[in-house]
C-alpha cells in the first residue's frame, strides 16, 4: 500500500463500514483465544487493527514496510516498526498471535511472508489472515492497490499449510455484497476506498452486519479469512534464517 492509500485509509477507517465491521470481526476472534499475550500486526499501515488488539488487552506491535504507515501509527500512540514481511526482525516462536489482514496479496513472494508468520509464532500460537478472493473479481481496483493476485480456498490452503501452519477454520466474508462489488469492479478505474454519503454508509453497514447471523460463510464472497495455528511439532526448514 502506497503512502497516499495509507493516508486515505487512516482518514476513513473509523467511520467506513468495511473497516468497522472487519475490526469487530478481529475483536470477536481474538477474544476467543483466551488470555491476551504478545501480538504482531503485519502490514499494519496506520495501525488501525493494532489498536483493536490493544483494546482487547494484547501487547501488540505494528509492522509495515511503509515509512508513512509507521509514522502514522506512532502518531496514534501505537508501537510500530518498519520491516519487510518476508524477513521479520523477530525471534523464532516469539509471538502468541500474528495478524495479517490484506497483506499477502501485496507480496510477490507470498510464500516467504507466510513462512515468516509461521516462524515467529510460538507452538500453539494463532494466525488470523484475510485476503481478497476470486480472480474473476480482478479489476483496476486490484492494480491500483498493488495486488499480485486474489486467492481461492485451494491456493490459500496450499500457501498456509505449506508454511507449516494448521488451518483451523476458513470462511468467506462480504458475501451478501459480492454481486454489487462484481458489478462495480467491471467499470472500476482505480481504488474503491473513498468517503461515502452517510446514508449509503449506514445501509452498507446494515447489510454487512446481517452477514454475522446468516449461514453464508461457505458461499463465494469478496474476501477469505482464516484462523490457523503453529503445531507443537513444527519442523519446517528455515533456510538458515532462523533467529534466537
Amino acid at each position: 500500500m502506497d503512502a497516499s492509500a495509507i493516508r486515505t485509509t487512516t482518514a476513513l477507517e473509523d467511520r467506513h463500514w468495511w473497516y468497522l465491521e472487519r475490526r469487530r470481526l478481529i475483536a470477536r476472534e481474538v477474544r476467543r483465544l483466551g488470555a491476551p499475550g504478545k501480538a504482531l500486526d503485519i502490514g499494519a499501515a496506520g495501525g488501525g487493527n493494532t489498536r483493536v488488539l490493544r483494546s482487547c488487552g494484547w501487547q501488540a506491535l505494528a509492522v509495515d514496510y511503509s515509512e508513512t504507515g509507521v509514522e502514522i501509527a506512532r502518531r496514534r500512540g501505537v508501537d510500530a516498526i518498519r520491516a519487510d514481511a518476508r524477513d521479520l526482525p523477530m525471534a523464532d516462536g516469539s509471538h502468541d498471535l500474528v495478524l495479517a489482514f490484506d497483506v499477502l496479496e501485496h507480496i510477490e513472494e507470498d510464500h516467504l511472508a507466510a513462512a515468516e508468520i509461521a516462524r515467529v509464532l510460538r507452538p500453539g500460537g494463532t494466525a488470523l489472515i484475510a485476503v481478497p478472493c476470486d480472480m474473476t473479481l480482478w479489476s483496476a481496483h486490484d492494480e491500483a492497490s498493488g495486488h499480485f493476485r486474489r486467492y481461492d480456498r485451494e491456493t490459500l490452503t496450499d500457501l498456509i499449510t505449506g508454511s507449516g501452519l494448521v488451518i483451523d477454520s476458513m470462511w468467506s466474508w462480504n458475501v451478501l455484497l459480492r454481486p454489487v462489488v462484481a458489478w462495480r469492479r467491471r467499470s472500476s478505474t482505480g481504488g474503491d476506498v473513498f468517503r461515502l454519503p452517510a446514508l449509503v454508509n449506514l445501509g452498507l453497514t446494515a447489510v454487512i452486519t446481517a452477514e454475522r447471523y446468516l449461514p453464508v460463510r461457505r458461499l463465494p464472497g469478496v474476501s477469505l479469512m482464516l484462523r490457523a495455528h503453529r503445531p507443537p511439532a513444527f519442523s519446517r526448514e528455515l533456510d538458515g534464517r532462523g533467529r534466537t
